[in-house]
């Protein structure tokens, strides 16, 4: 089904690989759309509980692919085609997880920050290098790596060309662990279980919860907060969740 992807599945836990090894899994437009696609498929999957996205040991990706983007017409970007995907990826409700080796630049980096958690192996690199292109990040960049490590590193890393590697990543808060090369895809996974295994309802409200605090005073945080808390009180996952805690079992999550 898919030429530049791989898709898998490990237990509750839905994984696509980027399989572009040759161009350093580079993300043309059909990567892109094939990303999207496996992704909202895991998304509407109610045996999939978390999602994990990575690369090969050499790179995660290495941004967008060069050869495409030199015969892209400023009409065709315009239509604004890769920004479609990249809030398909946005939208997604179940937990994300990025798992990064090697290389994570430009569009990679930016795909790694959409994820709501990142494992990084001890060989990552992160970077927003478009400037030596003659053009900026497109794909969130400068907003999100901006909001995780603040103005001033944010600006050396895309006026400069700074490359983070997963140490400094972890120091400013970008990723969630660093742990060693063969071990990173393996402890992702355990992770993406470990979410997958929470309450669905909950988990998708909390996400929101949390992914909107950015955006908005602590006041209306607060009350967002609030109403979500009341939805998933008023849940029969609630119910299940406390039931079983007093009986002491393993909850059955519905999902409602």
């Amino acid at each position: 089904m898919y030429e530049n992807i791989l898709v898998e599945i490990h237990g509750a836990v839905g994984l696509v690989r980027l399989n572009r090894p040759k161009q350093l899994n580079a993300l043309n437009s059909a990567t892109l759309r094939e990303l999207a696609t496996a992704i909202v498929a895991f998304e509407q999957d109610a045996a999939i509980g978390a999602i994990v996205i990575t690369g090969n040991e050499r790179a995660f990706a290495a941004g967008a692919d060069i050869a495409e983007f030199q015969q892209t017409s400023l009409a065709e970007l315009m239509k604004g085609l890769r920004a479609d995907q990249y809030e398909v990826l946005r939208k997604v409700r179940k937990p994300l997880v990025a798992a990064v080796s090697g290389f994570a630049y430009g569009g990679g980096c930016e795909l790694a920050m959409l994820c709501d958690l990142i494992v990084a192996s001890d060989t990552a690199k992160f970077a927003q290098p478009e400037i030596n292109l003659g053009i900026i990040p497109g794909g969130g960049g400068t907003q999100r790596l901006t909001r995780q490590v603040g103005k001033y590193l944010a600006m050396e890393v895309i006026l400069a060309g700074r490359v983070l590697s997963a140490w400094e990543a972890l120091q400013h808060g970008l990723v969630n662990r660093v742990v060693p090369v063969e071990l990173y895809l393996e402890e992702a996974l355990e992770l993406a279980q470990t979410l997958a295994e929470r309450a669905p309802l909950a988990a998708r409200l909390a996400k929101d919860a949390v992914l909107r605090a950015q955006d908005m005073s602590l006041e209306h945080g607060l009350g967002l907060e609030r109403s979500n808390f009341l939805v998933a009180f008023g849940s029969e996952d609630k119910q299940e969740g406390t039931t079983a805690f007093l009986e002491k079992r393993k909850p059955q999550w519905k999902g409602r």
